[in-house]
C-alpha cells in the first residue's frame, strides 16, 4: 500500500489518529483557498488527512454517469452509506481503509456494492478484478437491479434490529451478500450466460450457504434474515416486500419437470425452518409458522402451522406480516382459534352419530 509520506513505524490507530488531529491553522488556510459553496446536508470530510493512498473504484473508460440512477437523481441511500462509512472511519481508525476501500473510494452505491462482492466471492480461479467488472456492467446498465439494491437494504434496516446501520447490510450481512449476487446472476441468466449464471450461484452457495438458483424470480423488498440454509428452487416466485428466515426452502416434490417450485405472495412472512414443496401458491400476506411442512396452498392473510401446515386463522393486522415481523399471534387470536377447536369437537361426534342413525 502507497502511503503519503514515511512515517516512524507505530500503530496503525495512532497514526490514522495523528492524521484526524487537524489544527485551526490549517482549517483556516484551507477554508480561505477554497472558495464558499452553498450548504450541503453533510459537512466536508477531510479524506486526504485519514485515509491512506489507496486503490480507488473501477470506471470503465466508456462508462456515462448520466445513464445510471445514482446521478440522475438524488440517492439517499447512498449519500446515508457515506455518511455512516465517515462516522465509523472516526471512531474505529484500524477499520478507515477497509471503509474507504469499500465505500468511500466509489461514486455510487452500484460500484461499493461490486467491489464487496466480488472481494468475498473471489477464488483463486475468479478473481475479485474479474467478478467486479461483470458485477460493475451488470449493475450500471440494469435499471432494475439499481431499484432492488436499494429497496432490500432498506428491507433490511427496517426490519432486521440486528441491522443497525445501511452499512451493516452492504457491508456484513451475508443475506444481503447473497440476494445481490444472485440478481447479478438472474440477469446474466435472461441474457443467456447461463455457464457465468451457474458459476456465480455455485461461489454464493459455497461462500454464503444460500442456494438461489438464477433462473427463480424475486421481487423487491426482500428479507432474508440470517440466510443460512435457503434454498430457493429454479421456478420459485417470490412477491415483493417477503421476508424470509434462516433454513427455509422452496423445493419440488421430487416427482415433475417444469413449473414445479413454489409462489409467494407479496408480503408474506415465511419462519424458520419451513419447507415449501411443490407448485402451490402461499397467499399475499400469508404467515408460515417455524418448522412448519407446507404440501397445500395457503389462503392470502392467513396463519398456518404444522406438519403438514394447517390453517389456523386469519391475520387482521392492516401491515402485511413481513413488515411488522410479528412470528406469533396475539393473545386473543389463540383464544379464538381453541373455541373454533373445541366447536369442531363438539360438533364432530353428534354429526358422526346422525349419520349414522340415518
Amino acid at each position: 500500500m502507497a502511503c503519503l509520506r514515511d512515517e516512524p513505524r507505530g500503530s496503525l490507530s495512532n497514526m490514522l489518529s495523528r492524521r484526524l488531529s487537524i489544527t485551526e491553522e490549517e482549517q483556516k488556510q484551507e477554508d480561505a483557498e477554497q472558495p464558499k459553496q452553498p450548504n450541503t446536508l453533510f459537512v466536508q470530510f477531510p479524506f486526504e488527512k485519514v485515509f491512506p493512498v489507496y486503490a480507488m473504484g473501477f470506471l470503465s473508460s466508456d462508462f456515462d454517469p448520466l445513464l445510471s440512477f445514482p446521478y440522475s437523481r438524488a440517492d439517499p441511500i447512498w449519500d446515508a452509506v457515506r455518511q455512516e462509512a465517515k462516522l465509523e472511519a472516526e471512531k474505529e481508525p484500524i477499520l478507515s481503509s477497509f471503509l474507504y476501500a469499500s465505500i468511500l473510494s466509489h461514486t455510487c452505491l452500484e460500484q461499493a456494492l461490486g467491489f464487496v462482492l466480488a472481494n468475498r466471492l473471489q477464488n483463486p480461479t475468479l478473481l475479485a478484478t474479474q467478478l467486479m467488472d461483470i458485477f460493475s456492467n451488470v449493475m450500471m446498465h440494469d435499471k432494475d437491479i439499481q431499484c432492488s439494491i436499494r429497496l432490500d437494504v432498506q428491507a433490511f434496516k427496517d426490519r432486521d434490529p440486528a441491522c443497525l446501520s445501511y452499512n451493516s447490510a452492504l457491508l456484513y450481512l451475508k443475506g444481503y451478500h447473497a440476494l445481490q449476487s444472485y440478481r447479478v446472476a438472474h440477469s446474466l441468466w435472461k441474457q443467456g450466460r447461463k455457464v457465468l449464471a451457474f458459476a456465480l450461484q455455485s461461489r454464493i452457495s459455497e461462500v454464503f450457504g444460500i442456494d438461489i438458483h438464477p433462473a427463480a424470480s424475486i421481487g423487491d423488498g426482500i428479507l432474508l434474515d440470517h440466510g443460512t440454509g435457503v434454498v430457493i428452487g429454479e421456478t420459485s416466485v417470490i412477491g415483493n416486500r417477503v421476508s424470509l428466515m434462516h433454513g427455509v426452502t422452496l423445493g419440488g416434490t421430487g416427482k415433475e419437470i417444469g413449473d414445479r417450485h413454489p409462489k409467494v405472495g407479496e408480503g408474506a412472512l415465511i419462519g424458520a425452518c419451513v419447507n415449501i414443496l411443490g407448485n402451490i401458491k402461499v397467499g399475499e400476506g400469508a404467515m408460515i409458522a417455524a418448522g412448519s411442512l407446507v404440501l397445500k396452498e395457503v389462503p392470502p392473510h392467513s396463519m398456518v402451522a404444522g406438519t403438514p401446515a394447517k390453517v389456523l386463522g386469519y391475520i387482521v393486522d392492516e401491515q402485511d406480516p413481513s413488515l411488522t415481523m410479528n412470528h406469533d399471534a396475539t393473545k386473543i387470536f389463540f383464544k379464538r382459534v381453541a373455541v373454533a377447536f373445541r366447536k369442531a369437537r363438539s360438533t364432530g361426534p353428534s354429526d358422526t352419530e346422525n349419520k349414522e342413525g340415518k
